[in-house]
């Protein structure tokens, strides 16, 4: 629909023309087109059907002073100018806004490297912290069940908790110690659900009160347990180190506290949150605890980040914001955690989940690539990372235990808090129903502005609404478009083998996919702008683009609004500024135009979002990336890493399409934009960019995990129906063996397994229940196995009930790791058992999991299960009504290699990581 300006109109120009920018050039040519100053407010897009051909560019061999003077009109010196409306040049354009992004986004850069601000307080010693976590991984990975967790870790923590004791007895403070260790079970829906067990794991607990005792307690919480295979110096020995230097500098306190303290150092963390189950659960300690703060690691170093709070609770936030000496917190963080997205879980969760206990979450999260591996070393973690989370961790503790909130925390405990830092500078935080109010005040005044602009005169509100939502439409367009682009270059990239090349090279995929989704849109706006949008003033188009964004972002702060979510503060302040830019700039957009001024100012309105917004966008790569590095196999990275990308580009342009509609030309972007994805396409297609690096100042490794097995197939009868034995081999990332082979030629596709649907598990010994996260692996026939502690599997008694089910009980002897899987038989079903809280929890194939671990001197583990036998047997089934297999994993000890493994292992090239154990897997049929 055509919109025809009434002839009577007319527009004049100043014939000045300012070299950095040029005055828009008249669509009727040498017709004169008068516009009051009244109607070049910022109102509907008014069409102006040209007799010619609109010129957006100057013609050849045309000067500048030329191209301004003319503007399309003819040269009568006794007309007087009214309006000056400028358009910003090319090259300007491009300056300024390229300029302004990367100013941003190395102040968040500089913002992350400043650890502490200002001078230490001396209260908190991280040098000390530091000689601790050095002695803590000074004796290598410590799982589970092993010499270096249970005994030497814990001797060394006992110790040091002793010298404390005996320097701080003459002061106002009393110090007990007790070292505990549970039994237990529980389930969790964790990795698609599955349950628990754990058999004498260890807690060293430390209370710190006045002499007269404490009925209050706060619990600070760390893990000093590893994964195998990496000494953990981020995950956790580091926050251990820390809490020992802030229960040292409590407990020397002269002035008593009002409540007591915790402090939790609990050894089974990474056997999926076993030892804090045990303590919430068991310990007598626990029923004083009023609320806790847990320590943890999701990278290495960087700044401690406060990402899960509650639930509800808000006086916690409000404790946090108030006494940390360097707050960094995002609720944003929270929501998307708990949200399920990342695969990873804390302690958190047992103290809400089993405790009924709101707390506070931390962890490191920078860095993330070498986490879980043997680079997390603590000559890596810097002292600036130690003082900081120090300086925070005892702020926040000494605030807590003089707070009567802790003592009634009940009448403070309902409502959320939204909570956010500006580039770790300050804090704030407020109550979400405050922010509801915001939101929706916010709100109300997006719609009312663009209410207003519909009913000034000329408008014709009929007439800008179908303007808007013709933009907007185009704006949509231009997102769809933008995604499925991108996403198709990043198709064409896994098609060509050349997934995670920005795995060591992170700018390589911003110049891939950033180029590509930045030219796209650029490339829509400008072809609706010179076809759809032909006659149309550019000024006008420019005002409108701004009001779709407007109304974009005010849409979404409703819809997360109304949903009850806190990060809802986001779209809130990308309305609420660029709002109140607009109305403050509105004179001089509305008398000059795009002037230089007037775009200084316009960014400068954005800076404040748009610097958070960023540092928001810093947060999603710096977790994504390197969790695409184990994610397994069956994710795609190129279509994660292509739409984050892409999506970063659409919410950073949405203020920035204004600008489209204000240059004359946008050909030498869209050239160099071009340039820059094809030159960056053909490298990433030449291989240039290896995924993986070796480099021991920033290593990138591939994981790989590899288990040295032999597996066991017992029939119906007992007897043994096959047995075999070799290395089966797990990639945890999309390239699976594709640049192991060329080292490695035997693990190639040829010995590539196949999932047995007749056995539990697929017939391998799983040590989680992730296998629909990694179906690809391999199996490289090898030597059987013979560990010194073999398991003993038997069955102890199987009897029918007077209800009609079996209750078979069986017993197990092994190592520390065992893995217990069920497979009932189709027309069977698993009623109960002495699992959990009694209910059989199966997971996402409908099979059981059961993670066992113990620490020393376990004794022999019994359990039982009732099931319903068929009613009829399943011809094409497996015979007999349920699969049981057990597997053993030997993490620790003389038992955990085999001269096999160590053979294949020294044949890795440096930039993987394999991770490498024995274990054995026995399957029978009942």
């Amino acid at each position: 629909m055509r919109i025809h300006a009434p002839p009577s109109l007319s527009v004049r120009f100043v014939p000045h023309c300012d070299p950095s920018v040029v005055r828009e050039k008249s669509p009727r040519g040498a017709a004169d087109v008068e516009l009051t100053e009244k109607m070049e407010s910022d109102a509907a897009v008014r069409r102006i059907k040209p007799l010619a051909t609109h010129r957006y560019a100057a013609q050849d061999g045309e000067r500048p002073s030329d191209r301004c003077e003319d503007n399309g009109y003819s040269d009568d010196p006794k007309r007087k100018p009214e309006v000056r409306l400028l358009l910003l040049r090319e090259g300007l354009a491009a300056a300024l806004l390229s300029g302004f992004v990367l100013l941003l986004w190395g102040l968040v850069h500089l913002s992350l490297q400043q650890l502490v601000i200002g001078k230490p307080s001396g209260e908190f010693n991280a040098g000390r912290a530091r000689q601790h976590l050095e002695k803590i991984t000074s004796v290598g990975p410590r799982p589970v069940g092993s010499q270096e967790n249970e005994v030497l870790t814990v001797n060394y923590l006992l110790e040091q908790i002793e010298n404390i004791r005996v320097r701080t007895a003459a002061g106002p403070h009393r110090l007990t110690v007790d070292v505990q260790r549970p039994t237990g079970s529980f389930s969790i829906d964790f990795l698609g659900g599955f349950t628990s067990f754990y058999d004498r794991v260890t807690n060293i607990a430390v209370k710190l009160e006045p002499k007269d005792g404490a009925q209050h307690l706060m619990l600070a919480n760390c893990h000093f347990d590893t994964v195998a295979n990496s000494p953990g110096a981020s995950d956790d020995a580091v926050s251990c180190a820390v809490m020992l230097e802030v229960l040292h500098a409590l407990a020397n306190q002269s002035t008593p506290l009002h409540h007591g303290v915790v402090f939790l150092f609990n050894g089974a963390e990474e056997n999926i949150l076993q030892a804090s189950h045990g303590f919430i659960t068991q310990h007598p300690w626990a029923k004083l605890v009023r609320a806790f703060i847990n320590l943890e690691a999701a990278g290495v170093g960087g700044k401690e980040v406060v990402f899960q709070t509650g639930p509800e609770n808000p006086w916690l936030v409000q404790a946090y914001v108030h006494a940390a000496k360097h707050p960094f917190a995002s609720v944003v963080g929270q929501e998307v955690f708990q949200s399920g997205v990342i695969p990873s879980d804390t302690d958190f969760r047992i103290y809400r989940d089993f405790g009924n206990i709101p707390g506070i979450d931390l962890a490191f999260i920078e860095n993330g690539f070498i986490y879980h591996t043997k680079y997390d070393t603590a000559n890596r973690i810097l002292t600036g990372s130690i003082q900081r989370a120090g300086d925070n961790i005892l702020a926040v503790l000494k605030h807590l235990v003089t707070s009567e909130k802790l003592a009634d925390s009940s009448e403070y405990r309902h409502g959320n808090m939204v909570f956010f830092d500006l580039l770790g500078v300050v804090a704030v935080a407020y109550p979400a129903r405050i922010g509801t109010i915001v939101n929706y005040m916010v709100a109300s005044a997006t719609f009312l502005y663009l209410a207003k602009k519909a009913s000034l005169p000329g408008n014709r509100g009929a007439r800008y609404v179908w303007d808007l939502a013709c933009a907007t439409g185009v704006v949509v367009l231009g997102w769809f478009v933008t995604l499925l682009s991108v996403l198709i270059v990043a198709l064409l990239i896994t098609l060509l083998g050349h997934s995670m090349f920005w795995y060591t090279h992170f700018y390589a995929a911003i110049c891939l996919y950033g180029a590509a989704a930045t030219g796209k849109m650029i490339l829509i706006h400008t072809l609706a702008k010179n076809l759809y949008y032909g006659g149309v003033r550019l000024v006008e188009l420019g005002s409108l683009y701004f009001d779709v964004s407007l109304l974009l972002w005010g849409c979404s702060l409703v819809w997360l609004t109304q949903r009850g979510l806190c990060s809802a503060y986001v779209p809130m302040l990308m309305v609420a500024f660029p709002l109140i830019t607009r109305l403050l700039l509105m004179k001089e957009f509305k008398h000059r135009g795009a002037s230089l001024k007037y775009s200084g100012l316009y960014l400068l309105g954005l800076a404040l979002p748009y610097v958070h917004f960023m540092f928001l966008i810093w947060v999603v790569f710096e977790i994504f990336t390197p969790i695409m590095g184990r994610s397994g196999t069956e994710i795609p990275p190129e279509v994660v890493m292509a739409s984050l990308v892409a999506l970063a580009i659409i919410v950073l342009s949405s203020y920035f399409l204004h600008f489209i509609y204000l240059v004359r030309s946008t050909k030498w972007i869209l050239a160099a934009l071009g340039s820059t994805f094809v030159v960056m396409f053909l490298l990433v297609s030449a291989g240039l960019f290896f995924p993986y690096s070796g480099n021991p100042n920033s290593p990138r490794p591939k994981r790989t995990f590899l288990q040295h097995t032999t597996r066991t197939f017992h029939n119906l009868q007992g007897q043994v129906e096959s047995r075999d034995s070799g290395i089966w081999i797990n990639s945890f990332d999309f390239t699976a063996v594709q640049h192991i082979t060329p080292h490695i030629p035997e693990i190639n596709d040829s010995i590539r397994t196949r999932c047995r649907e007749d056995r539990p598990f697929c017939g391998y010994p799983w040590f989680l229940p992730v296998k629909f996260l990694s179906r690809k692996n391999w199996y490289l026939p090898a030597p059987k196995v013979s560990p010194g502690s073999p398991v003993e599997f038997s069955l102890l008694s199987k009897e029918v009930t007077s209800w009609g089910t079996v209750k078979m009980t069986f017993s197990v002897n092994g190592p520390s790791h065992m893995s217990l899987y069920l497979m009932p038989h189709r027309g069977a079903s698993l009623s109960t058992w002495s699992l959990g809280d009694g209910t059989p929890q199966f997971d996402l194939n409908g099979e059981y999991f059961v993670f066992y671990s113990h620490g020393l001197d376990a004794p022999t583990w019994t359990f039982w299960f009732e099931i319903q036998p068929p009613t009829e047997p399943d011809p094409a089934g497996p015979e007999g009504m349920i699969s049981v297999a057990i597997s053993t994993h030997y993490f620790s000890g003389e038992d955990r290699r085999t001269a096999q493994l160590e053979e294949i292992l020294h044949r890795f090239p440096t930039w993987a990581f394999p991770s490498s154990w024995v274990s054995t897997y026995d399957m029978y049929r009942y």
